[in-house]
């Protein structure tokens, strides 16, 4: 199953940047043996979408038809790493072939949009910069691939 980040603003080079490059490079390494990988990034320009509802037409057209949606928006699921490496294992054992992971700009993500998920998920009450939150994503992503295959990445 194909992962995808799709993100409103660009990350420029910079310390976000490399971290969101190493964490799913990892995971394309990883992951392949799990019938998991690669994870694209697409990103839309948000001075080319300034409302909410732009964004999400954009977002929209960047997500795979027919992929199993998920949004990361501050009123989502919490989920610890395990929960969250068996919601992306059941996702694929279920045959679905990609999975979009969707974030918002400064303001989230316009309610339609939102309420389109198949889940949402919050990494917790706290608001983060959106580029944070593709950074927290990337680790968790190949976090999960780490679970899944075993490896001592993650400790309980």
């Amino acid at each position: 199953m194909r992962l995808h980040i799709c993100a409103v603003g660009r990350l420029r080079k910079g310390p976000e940047r490399d971290l969101v490059t190493d964490y799913l490079t990892r995971f394309d390494r990883t992951g392949r043996a799990l019938a998991l990988g690669p994870c694209h990034e697409h990103e839309v320009d948000e001075r080319k979408a300034l409302t909410m509802r732009d964004q999400a037409v954009s977002l929209e057209r960047v997500v795979p038809a027919g992929a199993a949606m998920v949004a990361l928006d501050e009123r989502g699921d919490m989920l610890d790493s395990r929960s969250f490496a068996q919601f992306i294992a059941a996702t694929r054992d279920a045959g679905a072939s990609d999975m979009a992971f969707v974030i918002g700009g400064a303001d989230g993500l316009e309610p339609a949009l939102r309420d389109a998920a198949r889940k949402r998920i919050s990494f917790g009450a706290m608001v983060w910069p959106h580029m944070l939150v593709r950074v927290m994503l990337a680790e968790q992503i190949y976090r999960a691939a780490t679970i899944l295959s075993g490896s001592p990445y993650h400790r309980d």
